[in-house]
């Protein structure tokens, strides 16, 4: 491992973090792993590129030097970003896949030995994993999904401080984009407003570019920004995830043009419940369904209509696009068993959604879970916004 002094991180956090992946190599009796999920190989050794989608890999054996096998234009990123000294790069013109058999079989980690390799990866293709499990014979591949994960799910000091920032961050946008809010305002200039006023305040490319709707927009899952002009009497509903060198932090609210009915008053009271319900309840020790059963339990209740249409929440930390959430390795819904730790962080979002005929609510808090209950990373203030 090559010490650099420039790394987001001290140097004895990234010796830890591979210290504690080769602990769980030996548990699952693996000789060397193959890490290509984006996220997990920033986890690793801060490697990030936007050109993910070109296959990329740390290779890790359980006792040598690890190395990288990019695209030949990424090696850069492993020379100036990352703590990584060996690398073994292709060419536009050549094969990856190769090139990665080539690395292993120089290096000696391919006879007889146990390959681990992330089957759930994103950017590692079935047909990649194909080539590679159906032609290597001479070693054996193990799926290893979630070797590395086990070691993001509970966030350091180090990160917890990292997304912090990417709270304030995401927090100026929030801001700055419901102070924009007026009757005659377009979507696209209250996007426009979010973007500036976080990347003004440190933050850099989310995972995911804030959604932003309104009217009868908000009831469009996941739809952003379509050059709609808000009309007095309009629900307005804004997501916005601050990001920092990787992490991220989310949020959302909601807005009203005009004065609010008593029904979106009734829909506030509740969703602003089952957040206090979720703040003060989610602690180590409980389940993640029954922490999907703190917010769901108020939520039922509602006479307004709607309900809690997806999960209650979900893990988040370091993302690329296109997600800004670490949901896949845990996220707040019945029927699991696993219990939360302390300093996981998640996106609590118990909203109600399509009430009163086509109405959202959305208020969330990014959180870390401590001893004592969830603690918002943030501090903007909570609950529905009224604007002339």
């Amino acid at each position: 491992m090559r010490r650099r002094d420039d790394l987001l991180f001290p140097f004895e956090e990234h010796e830890r973090r591979l210290r504690e992946l080769r602990e769980r190599m030996a548990e699952w009796n693996l000789d060397v792993v193959v890490i290509t999920d984006p996220e997990n190989l920033f986890y690793l050794t801060e490697y990030q590129t936007t050109g993910y989608s070109y296959f990329q890999a740390l290779v890790v054996p359980i006792e040598d030097e690890p190395f990288m096998v990019t695209r030949w234009l990424e090696e850069t990123n492993v020379h100036a970003r990352t703590w990584v000294e060996l690398t073994r790069p292709y060419s536009d013109t050549g094969d990856a896949i190769e090139t990665l058999w080539h690395a292993l079989k120089e290096l000696g980690h391919v006879e007889h030995k146990r390959i681990g390799y992330e089957r759930n990866s994103y950017f590692f293709p079935a047909y990649q994993q194909d080539r590679m499990t159906a032609s290597w014979y001479d070693a054996t591949f193990v799926d290893c999904f979630g070797i590395v994960e086990e070691g993001r799910i509970v966030k350091s000091a180090l990160e917890l401080d990292v997304m912090r920032r990417a709270a304030k961050a995401g927090e100026a946008g929030m801001t700055a984009g419901l102070a924009a809010i007026a009757e005659g305002v377009s979507e696209n200039e209250l996007a426009a407003e979010i973007c500036a006023a976080m990347f003004r305040a440190g933050g850099e490319y989310p995972a995911v570019l804030p959604y932003v709707t309104s009217g009868p927009r908000c009831t469009i899952g996941h739809a952003t920004w379509e050059g709609r002009t808000i009309e007095a009497g309009d629900t307005v509903f804004l997501e916005v995830g601050g990001c920092v060198r990787r992490y991220h932090a989310a949020m959302m609210r909601t807005a009203f043009v005009g004065e609010p009915p008593p029904v979106v008053r009734e829909a506030e009271k509740l969703v602003l419940e089952a957040l206090d319900a979720m703040l003060e309840g989610l602690r180590p020790g409980i389940t993640v369904s029954n922490a999907d059963r703190l917010a769901r339990a108020v939520l039922d209740r509602s006479h307004v209509g709607g309900g809690l249409v997806t999960r209650a929440g979900y893990a988040i930390g370091i993302a690329f696009a296109p997600s800004w959430d670490e949901g896949y390795i845990m996220s707040l819904k019945p029927g699991d068993s696993r219990v939360l730790r302390e300093n996981m962080t998640f996106h609590l979002i118990p909203w109600l959604f399509d009430y009163e005929g086509g109405r959202v609510m959305g208020i969330s808090e990014t959180v870390r879970i401590t001893r004592t209950g969830a603690e918002p990373l943030g501090a903007l203030e909570r609950g529905l916004v009224v604007c002339a």
